[in-house]
């Protein structure tokens, strides 16, 4: 195995620990709603408090990756990410609702390795491969399938706190694995320019307004149907906990195998084409949920249909933002569209939350919000992107 090769495939590694344990507190939320009384707008605040952090603090971690280097701040943002892991234990472990909200939003430090991953294996790769690093690095979002699927499982074969414990050292030794066998590419130059004046920068590229747009859209979608899917499939086909991380693993899943698929496409027909297919998909298939079909295979694939044009968004977008922007502003760059997609997973549980109608329509208008929004996407991907791709690259030298 080459450099260019290990270093991706331990980078993409790193990415899934990490998010596996960013998801931890989703996959338990009807485990807490139930123990706690918790209303459905308390249970969505505490299932998507954790990608606060993550979202914003992705702006930070992609400027100081600018200046470190991935091969420092991946593992560093992993081993601070490991005694918030145990103090969620704790929290669960004496039903502190509050400690519960505290304590996930320092979790969302473990999102933020995303912002870190992808300019570290842009590096390593040439304009014409990007959009393949940056898609096969996307694998590691299945942290969150690893964490659907296994954490509810981990808690009936192991117990509450033993689970807690197993992500904590898995966490820390793959903390340790990227320390001892990252390497930073070759070509890459330190970034030592003052924080402030970067973000400024990067502000006033066209790209970052344009793609945090799209990619809040995108993985946001992802993020917020990775984090809340439990709660409602609990809700609507009342699924038990087990039942309902299974079938969100499969969502998870299916968004993870189509982002290297987002990328490569990207490279061959364009970011613009799969980015706009993506969105139209994701439109239509929020209506063909909207619709409650029955269990297993119309409801079911209806979801899985609905990853799969995520996941090619997100690989999509991510093509895009390597394509246009300047290399020593990739960091920054991505920090802030990735604190956008973040932030886009942020608000539709809470908005699913707080419109769910348990008597009446259940999730219609929350779907019927995001069917608006992805349409009006998809228009500002096919019309509105300019083609700055020239300007952009002689920057770029």
């Amino acid at each position: 195995m080459n450099g260019r090769t290990r270093n991706l495939v331990v980078a993409t590694w790193a990415f899934l620990i990490s998010f596996w344990a960013w998801n931890l507190i989703g996959p338990l939320g009807v485990r807490y709603a139930t123990e706690m009384e918790l209303s459905p707008h308390a249970k969505a605040l505490l299932v998507a408090m954790p990608v606060l952090v993550g979202s914003v603090g992705r702006v930070l971690s992609g400027t100081l990756t600018d200046r470190f280097g991935g091969r420092v701040m991946l593992p560093v943002l992993m081993a601070v990410s490991v005694p918030f892991v145990l103090a969620i234990a704790w929290a669960g472990t004496v039903h502190s609702y509050l400690g519960l909200l505290v304590v996930g939003f320092f979790l969302g430090i473990a999102g933020t390795t995303f912002a870190v991953g992808v300019p570290f294996v842009n590096a390593w790769y040439d304009k014409s491969r990007r959009g393949f690093a940056t898609g096969v690095f996307g694998i590691g979002m299945g942290g969150t399938a690893l964490s659907a699927f296994l954490t509810p499982r981990f808690v009936t074969w192991f117990g509450y706190l033993q689970t807690h414990v197993i992500v904590a050292a898995v966490l820390a030794a793959s903390a340790v694995l990227a320390w001892l066998v990252l390497r930073d590419a070759p070509d890459w130059r330190s970034n030592t320019d003052p924080v402030v004046p970067k973000l400024v920068a990067a502000m006033q590229l066209p790209v970052t307004w344009q793609m945090s747009f799209l990619y809040a859209v995108v993985f946001g979608g992802f993020v917020a149907f990775s984090t809340y899917l439990p709660t409602y499939l609990n809700d609507v086909y009342a699924f038990d906990l087990t039942q309902a991380g299974t079938r969100t693993a499969g969502f998870a899943i299916a968004a993870v195998v189509a982002r290297p698929v987002g990328g490569i496409l990207a490279d061959r027909i364009g970011p613009r084409l799969v980015t706009v297919a993506s969105l139209a998909g994701a439109a239509l298939f929020a209506i063909v949920i909207a619709l409650r079909l029955p269990p297993e295979v119309p409801a079911g694939l209806g979801f899985v249909v609905m990853a799969l044009f995520l996941g090619l968004g997100t690989g999509g977008v991510f093509a895009w933002v390597a394509e246009l922007s300047p290399p020593a502003r990739v960091g920054t760059v991505t920090g802030v569209v990735g604190a956008a997609g973040g932030l886009g997973g942020y608000f539709p549980p809470l908005v699913m939350g707080a419109t769910y109608d348990a008597v009446g329509q259940g999730y219609t208008v929350g779907l019927a919000l995001l069917f608006i929004v992805v349409v009006i996407a998809g228009l500002f991907a096919l019309l509105a992107v300019g083609q700055r791709t020239a300007p952009v690259r002689t920057v770029d030298g």
